[in-house]
């Protein structure tokens, strides 16, 4: 049994327990992620508070695999909506200059989802990953899912700051051409 499905049976068995292994595997990883986008200690914990409990009433019936990647998405949905809570009189924060980044790649919610579901451009969009090798993949995902920096990705991958500026450039480029192919038009 891996790690991911004993914690899962522990949440079947409603064992307080779970939450305990679930922070100990995953808790790094989830402060990290909420406050990328918050830059706060205080709001980030309760994010990742919010998303464990969550988690609770989700599994059962739920058993997500990835177990990590279920949980990253909903402390990063639970950050989202917290930094748009604090910030919606305050503009030009780190999330915002993120989100500005994939301005020119995608159209807006509303546009977005008049021409197709979510889901489908989520296809599009991991299709889209696929043709990145997977230092690019890395990149990207470490920019635009968790949130880093140029300079903490650039010691995450031996790059040079420049260096990765210039490839997230490249690759919002070829983000908005592929989709462009796929008529989906920004």
């Amino acid at each position: 049994m891996t790690e991911d499905e004993s914690i899962i049976e522990l949440f079947f068995q409603r064992s307080e327990q779970a939450i305990r292994k679930l922070d100990l595997s995953y808790g790094k990883v989830c402060h990290k992620t909420a406050y990328n986008i918050l830059h706060s200690m205080q709001d980030a914990e309760e994010c990742v508070n919010d998303a464990y409990l969550v988690m609770w009433n989700a599994i059962p019936p739920k058993r997500p695999n990835p177990l990590l990647t279920y949980l990253c998405k909903i402390v990063r949905n639970l950050s989202i909506t917290r930094f748009h809570a604090n910030t919606a009189k305050k503009r030009n924060s780190a999330y915002d200059v993120v989100l500005e980044e994939l301005d020119d790649c995608l159209a807006s919610i509303a546009t977005v989802e008049t021409e197709m579901e979510t889901k489908e451009l989520t296809g599009m969009i991991e299709g889209f990953l696929e043709t990145l090798t997977q230092e690019n993949r890395v990149i990207f995902m470490r920019r635009y899912w968790f949130c880093d920096t140029y300079v903490e990705i650039a010691k995450r991958v031996g790059l040079t700051k420049k260096n990765v500026s210039v490839r997230l450039t490249r690759m919002r480029k070829q983000l908005k051409e592929y989709l462009e192919e796929r008529e989906v038009w920004v």
